[in-house]
């Protein structure tokens, strides 16, 4: 077998472990195998260095992947894994420059506009972000991430207008993109337009029918509208999924016990304060139901 042959096969021995194991230590061993065979071998250095981030040893990180650098310095993704190295070493300046290389290369590359755009928007540059991004997006209209970045910008800065059309374009690009779901949805309760929030929480939970943050949300909602079994049922949904979560107890609680304000029914009552009970065993530092079980007793 020759030496290229076995390296790729160390190689490949080392990717199933990181990537199908998660062996991380045995992945690590096989990948140096790899390289000492084939010093050359430029995939081995970049999967490296990618453990080296995810193990937040980004020193070492920077070297595998300024040596893949080294062997391909026309390749983008190297200098854009550089570039994100510095990134998280909080060295903005070279991770820029990195980000700047990769787009020398190639003028069009969105991935480069997008990170340049994010080192932008970390250094409290958000006009130069903005820029950023509306380039990439006039080298390519359809691609999904410059648009939600833009539009999650704005939505930050109270551009509340200009981020609910950026979203809205996210959407017709990519119908079921759930960040932007989650705030578009926001953004409506905030603006106090709860039937627009109503339907995008409500196509959440087509999309992942287990989501606790929609049915939460929904419970919210459907409580702002006046549709107090609705809330109830959505909180209770919720609950299903998992029922550790104080909060969503402690709303069905407070709305049985307002529903029951007028009925007076004992039966209701226990079943309230069992309720609460649960969740101060959960929680005793839970200061909403703490004072309604006071109050009911």
């Amino acid at each position: 077998m020759s030496v290229k042959k076995a390296a790729q096969q160390w190689f490949l021995e080392a990717y199933n472990l990181h990537l199908l194991e998660q062996s991380i230590d045995q992945a690590i061993k096989a990948y140096k195998k790899c390289i000492q065979l084939d010093p050359g071998y430029t995939d081995a250095y970049v999967n490296l260095g990618l453990i080296c981030i995810q193990k937040e040893e980004y020193e070492k990180s920077l070297n595998f992947f300024a040596k893949a650098v080294h062997l391909e310095p026309d390749n983008i993704e190297a200098y854009n894994n550089l570039g994100y190295a510095y990134e998280k070493m909080e060295r903005f300046g070279s991770a820029k420059q990195m980000y700047e290389f990769a787009l020398k290369l190639n003028p069009k590359h969105i991935e480069s506009f997008i990170n340049l755009a994010h080192i932008a928007e970390l250094q409290g540059d958000y006009n130069g972000a903005i820029e950023l991004w509306e380039k990439a997006i006039s080298i390519d209209a359809n691609a999904v991430q410059p648009h939600f970045y833009l539009a999650a910008v704005y939505d930050h800065h109270d551009m509340f207008d200009e981020a609910i059309e950026e979203y809205k374009i996210v959407l017709k690009l990519d119908p079921q993109n759930l960040k932007t779901l989650f705030n578009l949805g926001h953004l409506y309760i905030q603006q106090g337009e709860h039937r627009k929030a109503l339907n995008c929480f409500n196509q959440i939970i087509e999309i992942s029918e287990d989501n606790i943050e929609a049915w939460n949300n929904l419970g919210v909602i459907y409580e702002e509208l006046g549709s107090i079994d609705y809330a109830i049922y959505s909180y209770s949904r919720s609950l299903t999924i998992n029922n550790y979560q104080e909060d969503a107890h402690f709303h069905i609680a407070r709305l049985q016990y307002l529903g029951n304000a007028s009925n007076h029914d004992p039966k209701k009552y226990e079943e309230i304060k069992q309720r609460l009970q649960f969740v101060l065993s959960v929680n005793p530092n839970h200061f909403g139901a703490r004072e309604l079980l006071e109050t009911l007793e």
